[in-house]
């Protein structure tokens, strides 16, 4: 199918652009100018005119302000990107009768829970990202009945900044890295992401608006995450020692609290999303994040060595 993904240099979009083709799926990314998320004429004439004017098959809103302490100060801005633009993305889909899929995060959430969350469990953003995201959900919902919405969490790749390439940057620094011990997630990378979203289109291109809360409905929130839970400590330990494996020199990897890093944002200190949900109705499980991280790794930095035993 004709597939619109708005973004084009992201995270997300660029595995996207790699992994929809793969299924036979003809891919336009745009980006402001061209698909700009705080000018609603731009929505219109870019969904109108992609792919020469056929126009799409399905759009997928892989866009978002994502900059989640600058936000703080942004409100306005954060809020046409992740709120209203979403919205109208949403609505212009409508119109012709699309599905939507539309990206959030686990900054939904509040993070005292003390267990995973479920999509329909009660959400309390802590700060503009999180909210300007909630609000994206419920006006991406309303606008368009054949809308789903993925929650994700922790994004990386070996394709702009991330969590991952700022280890490695630090790694090759510092010879002492303090990373929070006391926020509980999930990393997720990029091109799992899209892989997901890939497995759920034809199912969503196939299937008219039902009522999102029908429990086996395609329609509405659903939580993807890789697997299993840990720390943002525990991740910059996997990842340096997946650097070491590769011959990287690693710092020594110290514990602290989110007190002791203080953010303009408040994160979340317990973000942990139950992707049970996605499962059932799609199919799709959690995938193990420490096999992503040794791909994106093999990208960015190479194999592992390989030790040659000369006793064989």
């Amino acid at each position: 199918m004709r597939v619109l993904v708005a973004g084009r240099t992201g995270q997300l979009a660029v595995e996207l652009l790699a992994r929809l083709p793969r299924d036979g799926h003809a891919v336009e990314a745009l980006e402001a100018p061209a698909l700009d998320l705080t000018d609603a004429a731009s929505i219109g004439r870019a969904v109108a005119g992609a792919f020469g004017g056929a126009g799409p098959e399905a759009v997928i809103n892989a866009a978002a302000y994502t900059a989640v302490d600058r936000a703080e100060g942004a409100r306005d801005l954060a809020h046409a990107v992740n709120a209203t633009g979403a919205g109208l993305l949403a609505e212009a889909a409508a119109r012709r009768g699309l599905p939507v899929v539309h990206v959030s995060t686990d900054y939904v959430f509040g993070g005292d829970k003390g267990s995973p969350y479920v999509e329909d469990d009660p959400t309390s953003p802590l700060g503009v990202y999180g909210e300007t995201k909630l609000d994206g959900e419920r006006l991406v919902a309303a606008a368009n009945p054949r809308s789903a919405i993925l929650r994700t969490a922790w994004v990386c790749s070996p394709h702009g900044g991330n969590f991952v390439k700022t280890m490695l940057r630090l790694a090759a620094e510092r010879e002492i890295v303090s990373v929070v011990a006391d926020q509980h997630g999930a990393p997720t990378f990029g091109a799992d992401l899209a892989d997901a979203i890939a497995r759920m289109l034809p199912r969503l291109a196939g299937s008219p608006a039902g009522d999102p809360g029908d429990p086996s409905s395609p329609w509405g929130v659903f939580h993807f995450t890789g697997a299993p839970h840990t720390t943002w400590h525990g991740f910059a330990r996997a990842i340096f020692d997946g650097a070491a494996a590769r011959g990287h020199r690693t710092p020594d990897l110290r514990a602290i609290t989110t007190a002791d890093y203080p953010t303009p944002a408040r994160r979340p200190a317990d973000g942990r999303l139950d992707c049970s949900k996605i499962g059932r109705v799609h199919g799709i499980a959690a995938p193990d994040w420490r096999a992503s991280l040794a791909a994106c790794l093999d990208i960015l930095i190479g194999p592992p060595l390989v030790t040659l035993d000369t006793h064989a």
